[in-house]
């Protein structure tokens, strides 16, 4: 136990058996990397929260404790109370404070550490800024990008990162899990059968409770004995993505020089944009590549579109692409052509609509496994919203970071079901992939052939001139 005057740290904190050893690791010096699999109510916070305390007072440097979202951080961790009344932020005690900020949950100690509460969805306020230790709380419930965005800066600073969370069926977070096994990262994974915080009879009667609140035992499983194993609940495509890995279709998909690459687009407002990279093979797709962006202009993602080896086909955005923007007066879609890209507007069809496309569309897919590992994390954990009154689930998606790119695939899979790739090649220049049933067609090179109609560049059947 280190001593600050008269203070004990760890602060009202004494670990439970099952959390000394990540206690134990991180006396000496910080590991780099740690990954926390608990059941839930197993204190995985609380037990973060006091570690890095004891190296905010080793080392004068900013620390951010990272939620999915930025609200959720202010619910779970900064307001939240622990089963004896005893505020969790009051592990870090006012002796230690020099300033406290409410709003941005923002605290400086007397020696010049910061910690602060961020969310995922806004990590743009984070990159570009200089931690030395991040925790990830709940990761499975986060975008895989996030480790992308904030690694190098860690890495500069020879700081750490912690990861803490439930399972979230066989997601990235489970990828994260058995990379650190194998990578020799601090690794602790308990259930609450292991933690032994519960008694067989009160882990029966919890069961028992979930099973009559959702109809069967998944739940418990996934919450309270960490399984993996456990589909996504409420997930849309979980399925279909398992079946592609069962039949192999996940796997090297090597771009064809000789095909055009169409791209398929979510552009964010105020949160990330999603692109997909499709080739088309016979009555195949295969999904060459994935990019997704966050706090970007449409001039970043052109200029990754330009430094990629494709030759491209056709683009397509959403409909809202043709919205003028407040200031400039100019639509996105004509700020794109400005910069070189011509879009083409995807149909604009009822959401359930689209999602059934999507699961048509998912059973002719091949992707590449290394280029859209992000996307297909997208399409994994697109799930509906969980309604806690009704306690059931809303026939709606929920808006999280995985909507980006299962949105993109969605304007893919209603393009393909409406034919909207035409080809404006002369007939005898069809090539094969196009004579499939997709009817997929190479570039627009002659522009003259588009009818002149709105000012905004669309002909009559809603294509970019």
């Amino acid at each position: 136990m280190a001593q600050t005057k008269e203070l004990t740290i760890p602060y009202h904190f004494e670990p439970r058996t099952y959390q000394i050893p990540f206690w134990l690791a991180i006396q000496d010096k910080p590991v780099d990397r740690a990954v926390l699999v608990w059941a839930r109510r197993h204190g995985k916070d609380k037990t973060m929260i006091n570690a890095l305390l004891l190296q905010m007072l080793k080392r004068v440097a900013n620390y951010y404790y990272v939620f999915p979202e930025f609200n959720q951080g202010r619910k779970a961790l900064w307001d939240n109370l622990d089963s004896y009344g005893f505020k969790t932020m009051d592990h870090i005690p006012q002796e230690l404070r020099k300033r406290t900020d409410q709003q941005q949950m923002k605290i400086e100690l007397y020696n010049g550490s910061i910690f602060q509460i961020i969310g995922a969805s806004d990590i743009d306020r984070i990159v570009g800024t200089n931690p030395a230790g991040i925790v990830f709380s709940e990761y499975s419930l986060m975008s895989p990008n996030i480790i992308g965005y904030l690694l190098p800066i860690v890495v500069e600073n020879k700081g750490f990162m912690w990861f803490n969370f439930t399972p979230r069926g066989d997601n990235h977070a489970r990828t994260l899990y058995q990379q650190a096994v194998k990578n020799g990262w601090f690794v602790s994974y308990v259930n609450a059968r292991d933690a032994g915080q519960f008694s067989e009879q009160e882990l029966e009667e919890i069961k028992k409770e979930y099973k009559g609140l959702y109809g069967d035992e998944r739940l418990f499983n996934q919450e309270f004995m960490c399984s993996f194993d456990e589909p996504i609940q409420g997930s849309y495509y979980g399925d279909l993505i398992s079946l592609a890995e069962e039949t192999d279709r996940i796997t090297d998909v090597h771009y064809r020089n000789e095909l055009p690459v169409h791209t398929y687009w979510d552009l964010g407002v105020g949160d990330a944009t999603g692109i997909w990279f499709a080739q088309f093979v016979g009555d195949k797709v295969n999904l060459i590549d994935y990019y997704e962006g966050n706090g970007k202009g449409l001039d970043h993602y052109i200029k990754v579109l330009q430094n990629k080896p494709y030759v491209y086909g056709q683009h397509f955005a959403p409909h809202d692409i043709k919205v003028r923007e407040f200031g400039s007066g100019l639509s996105r879609v004509e700020t794109a052509r400005n910069l070189g890209i011509n879009f083409r507007v995807a149909p604009k069809l009822k959401i359930e609509d689209g999602i059934n496309a999507t699961r048509i569309l998912l059973q002719r897919c091949y992707f590449d496994k290394k280029k859209c590992e992000i996307g297909l994390a997208c399409l994994k954990n697109y799930h509906r919203k969980y309604n806690e009154e009704t306690r059931v689930y809303d026939n709606k998606p929920l808006h999280d970071w995985s909507s980006n790119g299962a949105d993109a695939f969605r304007y893919l899979a209603v393009s393909v079901k409406q034919n909207q790739i035409s080809n404006y090649s002369p007939t005898d220049d069809i090539p094969e992939y196009a004579k499939s049933g997709f009817n997929f067609g190479s570039a627009v090179t002659d522009t003259s052939r588009f009818t002149q109609q709105d000012d905004l560049g669309f002909d009559k059947n809603g294509f970019l001139r």
